[in-house]
């Protein structure tokens, strides 16, 4: 035990998991009807960009338009239920993964490389940009 150990919490049971999930391991989950139904599933790309590829029952909440979908996000979805966050490459969902982490989130899945990545390691029919 160093001197800075009393700045680290013990890992708890109702301790935040932020992670990535790669694109196969979403796509397998997407096939059951009940997990878009049940996961909170976040696009933070743009409108346009969302207009050239998508995935089904994700929310677009453009992170341009953080401003004005940050102050309400506890309002519209649940910090204990799963929450998927996607963007194009997986930096911009990264962001907004980490600020969902500081609002409470429990359990945020952060998908790796982004709806490109998707499109490339998990379903070809979903365009690339």
């Amino acid at each position: 035990m160093n001197r800075y150990s009393y700045l680290v919490p013990p890992i708890g049971r109702d301790q935040c998991l932020l992670q990535d999930i790669q694109p196969e391991e979403l796509h397998a989950k997407m096939q059951d009807p009940s997990f878009i139904e049940e996961a909170q599933l976040i696009d933070v790309r743009e409108p346009d960009e969302v207009e050239r590829a998508f995935l089904p029952g994700f929310k677009v909440l453009p992170l341009r338009q953080f401003g004005t979908w940050g102050p309400v996000m506890t309002d519209e979805f649940n910090p204990q239920k799963d929450t998927y966050v996607l963007c194009h490459h997986g930096m911009r969902s990264m962001q907004v993964a980490k600020w969902l982490q500081s609002q409470g989130f429990q359990k945020i899945y952060n998908v790796a490389g982004g709806i490109h990545a998707y499109s490339v390691k998990a379903d070809s029919s979903i365009p690339t940009y």
